[in-house]
């Protein structure tokens, strides 16, 4: 049954970041006659995909022309611990310097040669120069070209709106029920097909680079839709977060060659990658931080060892050096703890990243039901997405690559499926808005003794504690434990605010749900991997075990609990070998 009030698009994507918003031009190019709707809860241009400093790589040959796209692949796949798919890998590595010059043409401004070509810079566990950057402030630069050609294109942005559930029905996405911030009055929007790009989770964790927007609401949307999660355990810490406000120092800073130093002035990752220093992947670089804290070799602010960080050091590098290639990580340092990286040290330790895993796809973005089936209309990108071209581990400057290049290609995908005639699917919108309303006056009334951030911040700390760089079953499955105490308390939260006129708090206890969700499937899934690979790290099986585990994770979610499920892993290109650096 269809209300006369419900709102129509063609199609409706949810996520204001880079593979969202590429997605929506693509379409738009590719079919101008279509009404695309992009609904984001903060403004487009706030999406976490802005704070992305490094890059992205492609391969140009600008700075190095020994180097090839079957190179890039090998490194990705070797960096993923040989779990990503090869075929999706091939297509990353592939389009890459095409979609490049396509973000050039639509006026992102990429730092220059001095004969005016595209700059690259060396990248962790990259084997040549293949990181194209704009300045230490990449996303930023991507993100707001995106953004104005989106207005010029006629794209509906829907900005500061909350999507509470895509209407899936009978295995058929068929729209979205959202509200607007402003009132928090529910509307169903119809449409054609959805594509979730809502980025990913660090907000999961206590200490992240994430923005505070990021908890996973697309993950938990999918999943409480009864669509599978893939391959959530594997969670990237990002070595170098500034201790202890946890925001991301780049990888750039280590390309343009700062060095890691512990309490004796030691570059010590020559213990644990001497072929590439500073420049390993970053689950070796993170776990090589880690145990030096944990040998008492970390640094106190008087300088004294046995403290909780360890120093960048970029001083050798020079302020030219410094303040034109890597200006906005020495705005942070000074801004934020007050440091002179000119003249002083940086204190980092890893903070929570990215997510390798998420709503499983296709190489076109259909989101998969399972190993074999997908959801009619459905579709997924960018970092919300598990395609997989990262596998158990991320190489740095590959996720704006993968938002944008799958960005495109599920954006194509969609307008290609809405010209085969793709009709509007029926819903019973009343039964929706009934259903949303009594949700949203529930919380709002909801008597409690609990406030939803003490909760939020011992689920973080649980989080921290119990699934961090090192893992043991005895420690996971005490985390577990410690969810299912807290979830216990998620239901005696009370807001301190009951209107509906900008209601922040009414946010976070939607989005509250969202985190408990991610973080029982992140733990119920690394519980069920008995081996290390990549960002997971057990200690109890410290080696890969390919026999078993060399196939990707399907977590089923439902409120009794959550079923485990593996799909193969796509290979073709490498066969998995010893990983060493």
């Amino acid at each position: 049954m269809t209300a006369s009030h419900d709102l129509i698009h063609d199609v409706l994507i949810v996520g204001g970041g880079l593979a969202g918003c590429r997605a929506a031009l693509e379409i738009a190019r590719q079919n101008p006659r279509l009404s695309i709707g992009l609904v984001a809860k903060t403004h487009p241009i706030r999406s976490h995909s802005v704070a992305a400093q490094g890059g992205m790589a492609a391969v140009l040959n600008n700075v190095d022309p020994e180097d090839t796209w079957q190179a890039h692949a090998f490194d990705t796949v070797k960096g993923s611990d040989y779990l990503a798919d090869q075929d999706a890998v091939a297509i990353l590595t592939q389009d890459a310097p095409e979609v490049v010059v396509e973000l050039e043409r639509l006026g992102v401004l990429f730092s220059r040669l001095p004969d005016g070509r595209v700059a690259q810079r060396a990248f962790g566990g990259h084997s040549h120069r293949r990181t194209c950057y704009a300045a230490d402030k990449t996303g930023h630069a991507i993100l707001h070209e995106l953004v104005a050609n989106l207005r010029r294109m006629g794209v509906t942005l829907y900005d500061e709106w909350y999507v509470m559930r895509p209407i899936i029905e009978a295995g058929e996405a068929k729209g979205l029920v959202m509200f607007n911030l402003r009132d928090s009055r529910p509307v169903v929007v119809r449409s054609r097909a959805v594509m979730l790009a809502t980025g990913g989770y660090g907000r999961a964790f206590n200490t992240t680079s994430n923005d505070f927007a990021s908890t996973g609401d697309g993950l938990a949307m999918a999943a409480r839709s009864g669509i599978p999660l893939e391959d959530m355990e594997f969670v990237q810490f990002h070595p170098t977060g500034l201790y202890p406000v946890g925001v991301l120092v780049s990888e750039a800073v280590r390309g343009e060659g700062a060095y890691l130093r512990n309490a004796a002035g030691d570059r010590f990752m020559a213990t644990y990658a001497p072929s590439r220093m500073e420049l390993a992947p970053r689950d070796i670089t993170s776990r090589a931080i880690v145990k030096e804290l944990l040998a008492g070799r970390g640094i106190h602010a008087d300088g004294s060892a046995g403290g909780p960080y360890v120093h960048l050091d970029l001083r050798h590098m020079g302020e030219e050096m410094i303040m034109s290639r890597v200006p906005f990580c020495w705005e942070e340092a000074h801004r934020l703890l007050g440091v002179d990286a000119v003249h002083e040290p940086i204190p980092v330790r890893p903070t929570i990243h990215y997510s390798m895993g998420g709503i499983p796809t296709d190489t076109s973005g259909r989101v998969r039901s399972g190993p074999d089936g997908f959801v009619e209309g459905c579709f997924a990108a960018g970092e919300a997405a598990c395609v997989s071209v990262h596998g158990a581990n991320r190489l740095g400057s590959n996720s704006l690559l993968e938002c944008i290049v799958f960005g495109r290609r599920t954006g194509r995908a969609i307008a290609e499926y809405l010209d085969k005639g793709r009709v509007l699917p029926d819903c019973d919108s009343d039964r929706y808005l009934s259903e949303a309303n009594a949700e949203l006056a529930a919380l709002i009334d909801r008597p409690g003794t609990e406030r939803i951030a003490q909760v939020r911040q011992d689920f973080q700390d649980t989080m921290t504690q119990y699934c961090g760089v090192f893992r043991t079953q005895e420690l996971m499955q005490t985390g577990l434990e410690q969810l299912q105490a807290i979830a216990q308390r998620v239901e005696q939260t009370y807001l301190g605010d009951r209107g509906t006129c900008w209601n922040t708090e009414l946010i976070e206890a939607l989005e509250l749900r969202s985190l408990f969700i991610v973080g029982q499937t992140i733990l119920s899934s690394a519980l069920q991997r008995q081996e290390s690979r990549g960002a997971h790290c057990r200690e109890d099986y410290p080696d890969r075990d390919d026999d078993r585990y060399l196939q990707h994770t399907l977590a089923y979610w439902s409120p009794t609990g959550i079923d485990i499920r593996y799909m193969p892993v796509t290979l073709g290109l490498f066969e998995p070998q010893a990983r060493n650096y």
